[in-house]
């Protein structure tokens, strides 16, 4: 019903860059221009059959497809339900060796979204499995700070090279999973962010790919600027160079911070997500701030 609201698909344009993927490619070449980098997301998550598992893959593949066809710098972020993972593990598994395989011909980047903890488990799992017996190095994980679990499953990620963006998180988990205070999550974030420069330190270690595609090791993802300059300060404590980190953010969220960073010198990414299926990602936007309801409020009394 909300879906067919004209004031709600106009305020749920701010954070989501249209329905379809030219819209998308369009809203990256804007971004590019800024100097700043993409992730495009198809919107979608916990599909209903094992045919709209295998259309939202093919859907993936096409996106690759006009990366490269575009010269956009960008890779792309999955959600495993949109591809299968709620219906059968093995559907879901070979999705991802399809899309993983597909993103590798064009030397391309996936990055596995992190969804609500019933997932945690089996989204890393299937991580391994492509990492560790199918050998697929272009593949990233997400991990979310209010997570007690985070530290522990971020330090194993670590240890083999993994590439690792750092969230808060967006879902309403029980207080037996999740730090229930905000302080704490903060807290939580700012020892990850931590870590994840610690592994950008080490000798070797990847930095921002000169075509945009390939990630470092830590994308730390946030709109919250006390977390950014703890970030700042502890890269200048350990020299790192600025190509190997990044800011991730969303579309349409702090646009001011995302050019000031980049003036800086700073390297910034945003999640670009599109597509018909966005309200869900939209309400997860307007309950993170109260200005985001206030959008969506203002958007409604305007008709």
């Amino acid at each position: 019903m909300v879906t067919g609201w004209g004031f709600a698909r106009r305020s749920a344009a701010r954070f989501v860059a249209g329905e379809t993927c030219e819209e998308a490619i369009n809203a990256l070449e804007q971004l590019n221009e800024l100097g700043i980098n993409g992730t495009l997301d198809h919107l979608g998550e916990h599909t209903s059959s094992e045919g709209k598992a295998l259309q939202a893959t093919n859907d993936i593949k096409e996106i690759f497809d006009a990366i490269e066809q575009s010269g956009v710098r960008s890779n792309v972020s999955i959600k495993l339900t949109q591809i299968g993972l709620a219906l059968d593990r093995e559907l879901c598994a070979q999705n991802l060796e399809n899309i993983l395989t597909h993103a590798r011909s064009y030397n391309n980047f996936v990055r596995l979204d992190m969804e609500d903890s019933p997932w945690v488990d089996a989204t890393l799992e299937l991580y391994w499995r492509m990492r560790n017996q199918k050998g697929f190095d272009n593949l990233g994980v997400v991990f979310q700070s209010y997570l007690y679990r985070s530290m522990d499953d971020q330090e194993a990620v670590l240890a083999r090279d993994g590439r690792v963006r750092l969230c808060k998180g967006a879902y309403i988990e029980p207080p037996d999973v999740a730090f229930p205070r905000k302080r704490d999550v903060d807290d939580n974030f700012d020892r990850l962010t931590r870590e994840l420069l610690e592994a950008a330190a080490a000798p070797d270690a990847p930095e921002l790919s000169s075509d945009g595609r390939w990630p470092p090791i830590p994308a730390i993802g946030t709109h919250d600027v006390k977390r950014i300059d703890f970030a700042k300060r502890y890269m200048e404590e350990l020299t790192l160079s600025k190509d190997a980190m990044e800011f991730q953010m969303l579309y349409g969220i702090r646009r001011d911070l995302q050019k000031q960073l980049i003036q800086e010198g700073y390297r910034v990414r945003v999640y670009v997500p599109f597509g018909e299926e966005w309200y869900p990602y939209y309400v997860r936007r307007l309950a993170e701030r109260p200005a985001n309801l206030w959008f969506f409020i203002s958007n409604l009394f305007r008709g």
